[in-house]
């Protein structure tokens, strides 16, 4: 694939030898180049760096001196890029063929699609359905416990939009999964990328509202398959909220809540989040990542990320 056409990002906290893994799928299925691979390592506190520099020597290493979480590591892996198209992955995912050129395809022929959420799958078989309708709070308490879950009943069939996925057809997705999709470049770089002041969890549902708010559409893609070990950080139930991760899904959580809408029964919808977002007053706002300029083909930079808080262990 064209240099130009493509810029994958990974961002790696603590998870080498996933990342390896799956930047060898991407140059094995001839999906990307070593030289369109950005790994943005966020101030791992283990050996990450000595373990990729030696078994990936032809990619990009970004190194931030700081974690200040997914959304601005994405942020640093982006800066500098022309690319027509960036494809953000999780470490803990890899391709088994080359499912991404219908992708790209697809966007190149319909130019209001802005953003892209590839078909996760468990290493299974089995769907994860990564395309999701924008929360309603009873929505959040439904996927954390067991017994909300089975009172909502086919609510949560909707939420996660089963019956859309059903039609092996491209459609319409309120939102999806921040662990493996692709964007328009000029669409990305023209909303400012990811809002860096989520520190863990929502990012993905801000950067979806977004590219609606900007006139593009989100869709989700039938087939176009990802592999996903689905490595979680913050666990199902209420106990667990007590923990650093359940904090932060807390604290994201009122972060989308103020600057779109998060109501407490009726799911919202594409347009009620858009609205919202127009009166916020927060539209213009871009991300607050230190430019550290264009990085080139094997190169490793350094760069001290503003944080909001220290990183997440």
């Amino acid at each position: 694939m064209s240099a130009g056409k493509l810029r994958v990002i990974i961002v790696n906290y603590q998870t080498a030898h996933f990342v390896v893994r799956c930047v060898e799928s991407l140059i094995a299925h001839d999906i990307a180049q070593p030289s369109q691979i950005f790994v943005v390592d966020n101030a791992s506190p283990d050996n990450s760096i000595e373990l990729l520099t030696d078994s990936l020597p032809q990619i990009n290493m970004v190194e931030s001196l700081t974690n200040a979480g997914f959304g601005s590591g994405v942020n640093l892996g982006a800066l500098g890029s022309t690319e027509d198209y960036i494809l953000v992955l999780n470490p803990d995912t890899l391709f088994e063929s080359n499912s991404l050129q219908p992708v790209l395809d697809y966007m190149d022929a319909n130019a209001d699609v802005g953003l892209v959420g590839l078909d996760l799958i468990n290493p299974d078989g089995t769907r994860q359905y990564s395309a999701r309708r924008f929360y309603a709070l009873i929505d959040i308490l439904g996927r954390r416990v067991g017994s909300v879950r089975k009172l909502l009943g086919k609510r949560m069939d909707r939420h996660l939009m089963k019956a859309e996925w059903a039609t092996n057809a491209p459609f319409d997705a309120e939102w999806v999964m921040g662990t493996g999709f692709i964007a328009r470049g000029d669409a990305f770089r023209a909303i400012g990328g990811m809002d860096d002041r989520y520190f863990l969890y929502m990012e993905d549902l801000d950067l979806c509202a977004r590219i609606w708010h900007s006139g593009l559409k989100v869709r989700a893609i039938p087939g176009a398959c990802l592999v996903h070990e689905h490595q979680r950080a913050s666990a199902k139930g209420l106990a667990p909220l007590a923990s650093r991760a359940g904090r932060e899904h807390i604290r994201s959580l009122f972060i989308f809540a103020r600057k779109f809408t998060l109501p407490v029964f009726k799911q919202p919808g594409i347009a009620a989040v858009v609205a919202a977002y127009a009166r916020s007053g927060q539209v213009a706002r871009r991300s607050k990542t230190t430019p550290i300029g264009a990085v080139g083909a094997g190169s490793k930079e350094r760069s001290d990320a503003s944080e909001d808080m220290v990183g997440f262990q």
